[in-house]
């Protein structure tokens, strides 16, 4: 089963894909604290994840084969998250057909948290418009792959169902 969770900057969805989680847990980051504020946020990721989660970071190039090599029946995997993996690659792309074909091979849940940045304030910048896109084709991509996606906004939780 795979549950994406959605939503804008300091909406929660971390904290709701967390409690989606049963145990034992993976949890995949994909953040790399390049400034002390990104650093805070991972810090807070952290503190708030039990002692008990195996936590891996990944680079960005390593996503796939860290989701491909967790297949453990019995382990949910939670990818936290699909924005600092985009951001992180190099013009924006990853390959998230293999993202999902890795997803969909595993025989336990898997969590997978992204901002959905198409709500947002158009990019004044190529670079902005052009990581929005991407995100935002990724986001699609694995929505159409995901048993259940959610949408956090303000805390508050919508399931999305299919049209």
């Amino acid at each position: 089963m795979i549950v994406l969770v959605l939503g804008g900057a300091r909406s929660g969805k971390s904290e709701v894909a967390e409690g989606l989680c049963r145990a034992p847990v993976t949890y995949v980051a994909t953040g790399v604290p390049r400034d002390d504020d990104m650093a805070a946020r991972v810090a807070l990721h952290r503190a708030r994840r039990p002692p008990s989660w195996e936590t891996v970071e990944v680079e960005p190039g390593d996503v796939v084969d860290v989701v491909a090599r967790h297949r453990t029946p019995v382990t949910t995997l939670l990818l936290d998250s699909l924005t600092t993996w985009v951001a992180e690659a190099p013009d924006f792309a990853v390959d998230g057909a293999a993202l999902c074909e890795a997803l969909r091979a595993r025989p336990s849940l898997s969590v997978v948290v992204s901002d959905e940045v198409g709500l947002g304030v158009h990019p004044s910048t190529e670079a902005g418009r052009l990581f929005r896109d991407r995100l935002g084709e990724l986001n699609r991509l694995v929505a159409d792959h995901a048993d259940r996606v959610l949408l956090v906004v303000a805390g508050r939780v919508l399931s999305l169902d299919r049209p």
